[in-house]
């Protein structure tokens, strides 16, 4: 009997057992059903437990979406429910079943990923919490990029797919991104390489690995070395043949290469990029993109042996740039020239132009605050201007004037201005690209190659003006050979008179002695007159090599394109600034002259005011009764309101133009 009953009960046992088994899977699924949260999920999609397969819409078998629940619960997103993104899932299969079909079955897309965040940061201003969440801010700022950026079209594939999404980069269900400037960040961005490449840019991995930034970064775990997010933006991502991207690009790379981005700003190439315009070399034109190489290595696009043919790639003749002759190959795209060791010719180059920059400024400007103060105390204490003599001037000459300028020496003179102020307009946006009004004035001008045309054909006027000038005086002086006395007061070079009202001028600055008399040419204007031609020989042969390169490469180094570059700038900064503000102050400013002076613009002065400014002439004119020959009549009151206006239109014209480059040289200290 006890073995009956022991046999019973192992039957019975068994017998629960098989039932268990049997009914465990039912009773599995109708406990589950219903329940969505994520340990219902889980009882699916958890991928290290198991790997199940259900039939897919075709009645092929689906691999179910497998979740690490470790990596999920260490995410950002680790406290949310699974169906507050898979909106569209309202049922729990039984297993070995798929769920109900629909359209939101699908993984949340990054359209998906956009609302719900946008949802989150709008309640969170709504019920003024979003100072507490900064980063659900730079999400909300990310997302609206990506939106902008080229990853977010429409693939060309598929137009309703996006190029990337956001879950194609960011593991969604084990999203955690360090925050930045931690040491974890640095780590992680390491591997934003990788990502790129393996997801969809495989060539561009490939040819990174080999870069010196892939090299650094992927094998010497470098946190300092480029990735791509650090060039190509992380959600900003632009098609790189768009101009804007290929200028941030540029700009990108002084990210890390500041020293070297700030020399490429000062030559041509980076003044045309930093106005806004990309038909210029940038960065990876010469050192190339993905596959940056040390400019040591055999292969790189910048190692001596290969730059003609990187410069070649662009100056071939093609599209109006010229074609690179042997020059190109020993120029300087990162020269500066506070380095002797490695730019000789630029240190010395820029020493020479800044030592008659302070030089000419420092005489000039104290010259002019002296004489000013000297002129505003004399009227304060009301002391008469210098006269040849205290009895007026005859009755008959009361109303006279003395024509000091022909017709032609005033239309080389307004030819000259106007020609040397469009000079300065075009060139002083490429001189200071940095300034605000820089590219709105490039714009206005047409761009950089209208600029760039207006540009040489002013130069070209300017020269003309220049060469006939000395042709005409190679004429006179060969008519008045065996009379003209080359020291003389009729001649504009200077003597030991010069050097002698010069030091009489100083003394009067200080109360030393009288104001001095002057004879037909002062020495400040005999330097005015010689000052141009040094100016036009620095900035014309400058600009005429730059103008040319390739005809200044095949006979020249390369070194000499940045040489004159320094010239040509500084040369004309000092002009400009000379001109409107020591210029304007001898002829139109000295409170003896303000407002404006009209003598260049009709060509005759009143005798009275002839004989104030050059007494010594005036009185060896009368003494010798020559003084007649020259008087006029006094220009018509038209003419004379029509000189003023055009004075002042010109005074206006240069003090813009020096007050642009005022800001421009003040800006960039």
């Amino acid at each position: 009997m006890r073995a009956i009953r022991w046999v019973g009960r192992v039957a019975a046992f068994g017998l629960l057992a098989w039932s268990a088994l049997v009914a465990a899977p039912a009773a599995r699924a109708a406990a589950d059903a219903g329940a969505l949260d994520n340990a219902g999920c889980l009882s699916c999609h958890d991928a290290k437990a198991h790997k199940l397969e259900v039939p897919a819409a075709d009645g092929k078998a689906r691999t179910l979406l497998g979740i690490a629940p470790d990596k999920y619960a260490g995410g950002v997103h680790a406290k949310m429910q699974c169906v507050a993104c898979h909106t569209g899932i309202t049922d729990q299969p039984a297993a070995g079943t798929g769920h109900k079909p629909g359209p939101a079955r699908t993984a949340a897309s990054s359209t998906g990923c956009a609302d719900c965040h946008q949802k989150l940061w709008d309640q969170a201003k709504a019920d003024n919490s979003a100072a507490a969440k900064p980063r659900l801010g730079i999400v909300v700022d990310n997302i609206e990029a990506y939106r902008k950026s080229f990853h977010a079209r429409g693939s060309k594939a598929d137009r309703s797919k996006a190029n990337a999404s956001c879950d194609g980069c960011h593991d969604t269900h084990s999203f955690d991104i360090p925050t930045k400037a931690s040491p974890a960040h640095e780590q992680w961005r390491l591997t934003s390489a990788a990502m790129c490449g393996q997801a969809c840019h495989s060539d561009a991995l490939e040819e990174y690995t080999a870069s010196i930034h892939g090299k650094e970064a992927l094998a010497k775990h470098n946190v300092k070395s480029a990735v791509c997010a650090d060039c190509h933006s992380a959600h900003a991502v632009g098609n790189t043949s768009a101009d804007p991207v290929k200028l941030t690009i540029t700009a990108n790379c002084g990210g890390c290469h500041a020293e070297n981005y700030a020399s490429y700003k000062a030559t041509y190439h980076g003044q045309i990029s930093t106005l806004g315009y990309a038909y210029t070399a940038k960065c990876y034109d010469c050192h190339g993109s993905h596959g940056i190489l040390e400019a040591k290595n055999p292969e790189s696009k910048v190692h001596p042996n290969n730059r003609m043919e990187t410069c070649e790639s662009c100056h071939n003749g093609k599209k109006g740039v010229g074609v690179a002759s042997a020059g190109f190959a020993t120029f300087q795209p990162h020269g500066r020239t506070d380095d002797f060791a490695r730019y000789p010719q630029m240190w010395i180059g820029y020493q020479m132009m800044a030592g008659l920059l302070l030089g000419t400024f420092g005489f000039f400007w104290l010259h002019t605050l002296l004489w000013f103060w000297r002129e505003f105390q004399d009227r304060r204490q009301g002391v008469p201007r210098p006269h040849v003599a205290a009895s007026a001037l005859p009755a008959n000459l009361e109303a006279k004037h003395y024509r000091r300028f022909s017709a032609i020496w005033r239309l080389a003179h307004i030819t000259f201005a106007l020609s040397l102020m469009i000079l300065t307009l075009t060139g002083m946006p490429l001189f200071y690209p940095d300034a605000a009004w820089a590219p709105w004035v490039m714009q206005a001008l047409g761009g950089p190659k209208v600029a760039g045309v207006i540009h040489r054909v002013n130069a070209v006027i300017f020269a003309a003006v220049f060469f006939w000038h000395l042709g005409y005086m190679a004429l006179n002086l060969w008519r008045q050979r065996k009379t003209f006395r080359w020291f003389g007061p009729d001649s504009m070079i200077p003597n030991l008179q010069d050097g002698r009202d010069m030091l009489a001028m100083f003394k009067w600055f200080f109360g030393r002695g009288p104001r001095p008399v002057f004879d037909r040419w002062t020495y400040w204007e005999k330097f005015d007159y010689w000052a141009p031609f040094w100016g036009v020989t620095i900035i014309g042969v400058s600009g005429l090599m730059m103008w040319l390169p390739g005809l200044t490469g095949t006979y020249l180094p390369g070194w000499v394109f940045n040489v004159a570059a320094i010239f040509h700038g500084e040369e004309a900064f000092l002009a400009v600034v000379f001109l409107f503000t020591v210029h304007f102050f001898n002829n139109h400013f000295r409170p003896d002259k303000f407002p404006v002076e009209i003598v260049m613009f009709t060509g005759t002065m009143s005798l009275e005011h002839y004989r104030r400014e050059h007494p010594l002439e005036y009185q060896r004119m009368v003494e010798s009764g020559e003084l007649e020959k020259h008087l006029v009549d006094a220009p018509s009151a038209p003419m004379t309101f029509a000189s003023k206006l055009l004075g002042f239109v010109l005074i206006a014209a240069g003090l813009t133009l020096l007050a642009g480059v005022a800001i421009g040289f003040f800006s960039g200290a």
